[in-house]
């Protein structure tokens, strides 16, 4: 799947993932921005692998996307957290 395909996956994604993670959420922007590099780093760590589901627009892509998201979100607020 092209990189476009998985960053419109990871708009939706991001809005998924942030009511998930955070129920407040860190803002639309950048919970849809961490949606949109958790979707693309999941969607490039599935092709290394070799994992089916990296194809084209289906509910499998979708849902990896949001485990890509979710990832990346539940790191970024451990980070954050520690800070404070």
């Amino acid at each position: 799947m092209s990189l476009l395909a998985w960053v419109i996956l990871g708009l939706f994604a991001g809005s998924i993932t942030s009511g998930m993670v955070k129920p407040t959420g860190q803002g639309v922007v950048m919970d849809l921005a961490l949606g949109i590099v958790g979707a693309v780093v999941g969607g490039w760590l599935f092709n290394i692998f070799d994992m089916m589901g990296s194809g084209g627009f289906s509910l499998y892509s979708l849902v990896l996307a949001v485990v890509g998201a979710t990832l990346l979100l539940s790191a970024y607020h451990v980070v954050t957290i520690n800070e404070h």
